[in-house]
């Protein structure tokens, strides 16, 4: 098996002392990241190809809720199909070590990107706002929420933008399984914060914060304790700084307290392919070769004429 020796290029650190050696028969190459609820590892699929495993921290013994949220996570990246999602090729839920084998997404996260590069230039800020708002309208488009949308959660991979983690992702319609909000305080919709009812509104919510961020290199309500921040976001404008043309007004209106005044994801989609984004490049203007060829005779014959007048 071929396995890849620069972990750095695969955006993952080393194997620490107490991580398996492998993970429903798949070997473990290193580190993606770690969260809450679990630990999300390179790995070896059986063809020798990448994938990404997670693995629900402290298996059998996790509790109940930490298992029923991993199921539903599961359940919820399944029934999601889309180019910017990142699909989940197999799983088990049930067994001693529950973990969700997903598809490998070569690329840093929005987050690495503008913390280590600043904010995206304009054409590339376009692509990442129209493919995350188009992975948006697929899962609300199944029913779902994410409820974590945020800059850690977009991997910027050789095929564009990928949303991933749908570690509180629930129905939009469910019981919620705890109490209390869920989420990153600092793209966390009002609603999320006052522990009332969350919808894809949210999610929208989140979309306008991460694509603020993406813009300026900072969150539309700043940083610090997560209760400052979680009390600017429920009271305060947002801050949108440099952040200029159409999608300044989109996350505008993506930012509003009132979720029944946002638009919908399908609505951004629209906007941003109908005139959101960034002026075509003017293309060089091309002289058609009968016309090349007429200017030549006409200078040729004007050329003549001079002569001519001059003899």
């Amino acid at each position: 098996m071929s396995r890849p020796r620069d972990l750095r290029r695969r955006h993952a650190s080393a194997l620490g002392p107490g991580d398996p050696d492998d993970i429903g028969g798949r070997p473990l190459l290193g580190r993606l990241g770690e969260g809450g609820q679990g630990v999300v590892y390179l790995a070896e699929d059986h063809d020798g190809e990448p994938c990404a495993v997670k693995l629900l921290k402290g298996g059998m013994a996790a509790g109940r809720r930490a298992r029923d949220r991993f199921v539903k996570e599961a359940d919820a990246a399944r029934r999601v199909a889309g180019r910017h999602t990142a699909q989940v090729l197999d799983a088990d839920v049930t067994g001693d070590r529950p973990y969700i084998v997903s598809e490998y997404v070569d690329g840093p996260s929005l987050q690495e990107t503008v913390a280590g590069d600043g904010p995206l230039p304009e054409r590339r800020l376009h692509r990442v706002a129209l493919g995350t708002a188009a992975a948006l309208a697929a899962i609300h488009r199944e029913g779902i929420v994410h409820r974590d949308f945020k800059p850690g959660n977009v991997l910027l991979g050789p095929d564009g933008p990928k949303v991933i983690d749908f570690g509180i992702a629930r129905m939009a319609d469910a019981t919620p399984l705890t109490t209390g909000p869920l989420g990153t305080p600092a793209y966390m919709a009002p609603e999320q914060i006052e522990d009332e009812p969350v919808g894809p509104p949210a999610d929208v919510f989140a979309w306008g914060a991460a694509m603020v961020f993406a813009a300026t290199g900072r969150p539309p309500f700043g940083t610090g304790p997560n209760a400052a921040v979680m009390r600017r976001v429920t009271s305060r404008p947002p801050d949108l700084g440099d952040l200029d043309g159409p999608l300044r007004e989109l996350a505008a209106r993506c930012l509003d307290k009132n979720p029944q005044a946002r638009p919908s994801a399908r609505q951004l989609v629209r906007a941003l392919r109908e005139g959101a984004g960034p002026a075509p490049r003017p293309r060089p203007t091309r002289i058609p070769r009968y016309r090349w060829r007429m200017m030549v005779a006409l200078a040729v014959v004007m050329t003549a004429g001079f002569v001519i007048g001059v003899l």
